[in-house]
């Protein structure tokens, strides 16, 4: 049967902290980052901008073509600077800043530098995932489907 063990020791009176065993602390230091950056300071965001200007007039195509919903992570110095989703999945698409707010069926973690590099075409994105450049989870052939985007909006 269960037998109930307590783990925690037994308090007894005269038991508390005694004088001068706390340390007064000072006011609060000031964050590291003194001010925070803003989105329209990344070169990614204005891709992501004219991207979703794209699935705006495109969308409801996209959708059919696609129908798959991507997160983009996109990183500086190993953090996530940037989220960003495209969803052409539902409705007639949309790209919105942020996680997904649905399941993405791929993610992307993709350095600003790489991401950049992928979408002015400088770089072949199976080369670039085969080097360890950027990583992706979920369905990652679905990365295709999103190049293809990418090329539609890159002639746009």
């Amino acid at each position: 049967m269960w037998k109930r063990i307590d783990h925690q020791p037994k308090i007894k009176a005269g038991d508390g902290p005694q004088a001068g065993q706390f340390k007064e602390l000072g006011p609060a230091q000031e964050p590291a980052v003194p001010h925070p950056l803003k989105l329209s300071e990344f070169q990614s965001f204005s891709v992501f901008e004219d991207i979703s200007h794209h699935i705006k007039e495109e969308g409801a195509q996209l959708v059919k073509k696609v129908n798959a919903i991507f997160q983009l992570d996109i990183t500086k110095d190993g953090k996530i600077i940037l989220q960003w989703t495209i969803d052409l999945k539902t409705g007639s698409g949309d790209t919105y800043p942020g996680p997904a707010r649905l399941p993405a069926d791929t993610v992307f973690t993709i350095p600003e530098p790489v991401f950049m590099e992928l979408v002015l075409g400088k770089m072949n994105p199976q080369k670039a995932f085969l080097a360890g450049k950027f990583k992706v989870s979920g369905k990652v052939l679905l990365g295709q489907k999103l190049e293809r985007v990418f090329k539609d909006w890159a002639k746009y």
